[in-house]
């Protein structure tokens, strides 16, 4: 496994704040499963099952990322991009756990897609 000084985009898109930290995002709604998808233009690439209607794909991305990391739902919220593809999503928690978290749920050749 790679460390995390080893992925320069993880720590491009990841920012700590004095309430956890920011967390940059591109997502990909209608995919056929939610998952990590790699990095995009200094963003984490999400899929997600949900549809961009009423915020389900929002609500999809911040479960995702709330259950993997063992958060509570209330831990994770959208900074800016709810209508775009392009988020800012604030987690609750260190970066070095969410930095940590995510490079078990990159894909293996972790490149860019």
């Amino acid at each position: 496994m790679a460390s995390v000084s080893e992925e320069p985009d993880l720590l491009a898109c990841l920012t700590a704040n004095a309430d956890g930290c920011a967390l940059r995002v591109q997502i990909v709604p209608n995919a056929a499963s939610t998952g990590c998808a790699g990095f995009h233009d200094g963003a984490l690439r999400v899929r997600v099952q949900s549809p961009p209607i009423d915020g389900r794909a929002n609500q999809a991305l911040l479960r995702w990322l709330t259950e993997g990391l063992g958060l509570p739902g209330r831990a994770a919220s959208l900074l800016s991009g709810h209508s775009a593809r392009s988020k800012r999503v604030q987690l609750d928690c260190p970066r070095a756990q969410v930095a940590i978290w995510l490079l078990t749920q990159l894909p293996p050749d972790k490149g860019k897609q």
